[in-house]
């Protein structure tokens, strides 16, 4: 069965260096890395380095659920590019490009096979979308 690939992208108002970071940097993904209002991070791991490992220690903030996102970096290009797999093997690029209107973040990710891809495209976007406004209010 071929692999269903998504793709979604935000433009954040910010120098490379500082998308980059925010991006990287676990005391900022627990701030943004969230599809909702009733969810929360509440632990980030990330050994930036191909073969290290990273954790997202992602729950409800009710305590009804959680769950950890772990991956292995494959490849690393310092401001440009980020891509891992995560502990189901599935494939995950994130691109850090310069326009003349911000930087353009797009990921583009394997889906996984138990939830619709219009509901994994809508939560991996809004978890972006927080990611964009983290960085332009910071």
């Amino acid at each position: 069965m071929d692999k269903i690939v998504i793709s979604i992208s935000t433009l954040v108002d910010a120098p490379l260096e500082t998308v980059w970071q925010k991006w990287t940097n676990p005391t900022d993904i627990v701030q943004w890395n969230h599809a909702s209002e009733d969810w929360h991070t509440t632990k980030a791991e990330n050994d930036l380095r191909v073969g290290g490992k990273f954790l997202s220690r992602m729950e409800a903030k009710d305590g009804s659920f959680g769950f950890d996102f772990i991956g292995i970096y494959n490849q690393i290009i310092e401001n440009e590019l980020i891509a891992y797999s995560l502990e189901d093997d599935r494939k995950v690029n994130i691109q850090f490009s310069k326009t003349d209107k911000g930087i353009q973040v797009t990921e583009i990710f394997e889906a996984e096979t138990e939830n619709a891809p219009e509901l994994q495209e809508a939560g991996w976007q809004c978890i972006l979308n927080n990611f964009k406004k983290y960085v332009e209010t910071k």
